[in-house]
């Protein structure tokens, strides 16, 4: 899990997230951008990592118009959009916002873990967090009673889930049956161990860019 931010699914706070996600990849696109169908994310990305067109005035009178944001050649952006009825999903289409089939089709195939387009590993990434941080779980009584707690907790949740705690699907064989342990921050290249509780809480849970 790459960026954090805490707080209620606001436009504020996902151009907040986008931008810290883009700082801490210097830039880099990733391969291939996926989410739900929410209209807001295609004008997020434009923000983000969109670059100013200008545009060609109408006539000789008159202002000129605002140049526009326009993809780079190398966005790779799809969605899912699953259609709800009585709260089930009875359909699921996917569409592509950015990119070309062929650039989609090359994306997929270098994906170690995917063929298709799809939300599973994000509300995977969701359903583990709630179930390492009670005060995310829905309809319970362990919701935060201090905003500033529930920030703290989630921070300390991310950071304990990339670097303490070893995902058995990250694993790689050494030799003769022999597996060596990761964490997703292992696999990263961040760190050559799995840290113990001591080591993550002697370290502070928030970097500011």
């Amino acid at each position: 899990m790459v960026s954090l931010v805490v707080g209620k699914l606001s436009l504020q706070n996902q151009r907040a997230l986008m931008k810290d996600f883009k700082a801490r990849t210097q830039g880099k696109l990733p391969e291939l951008f996926t989410s739900d169908y929410r209209k807001c994310y295609r004008r997020i990305l434009l923000e983000t990592y969109g670059k100013a067109t200008p545009r060609e005035r109408q006539g000789t009178r008159g202002r000129f118009p605002n140049p526009i944001l326009t993809p780079p050649s190398d966005l790779v952006y799809a969605v899912v959009h699953k259609h709800r009825r009585k709260g089930r999903v009875v359909k699921t289409e996917i569409h592509q916002i950015f990119g070309t089939p062929v650039q989609l089709e090359a994306a997929l195939l270098q994906s170690p873990v995917s063929r298709k387009v799809n939300t599973a590993f994000v509300e995977r990434s969701n359903g583990t967090a709630r179930h390492r941080n009670s005060r995310q779980v829905r309809k319970t009584y362990a919701f935060s009673k201090k905003w500033e707690r529930h920030e703290d907790q989630a921070w300390l949740s991310l950071v304990g889930y990339n670097f303490c705690w070893a995902v058995r699907t990250l694993r790689e064989e050494v030799a003769n049956g022999q597996w060596r342990q990761r964490t997703p921050a292992m696999v990263a290249g961040l760190t050559d161990h799995v840290w113990p509780v001591a080591e993550w809480l002697a370290h502070p849970s928030v970097q500011r860019l």
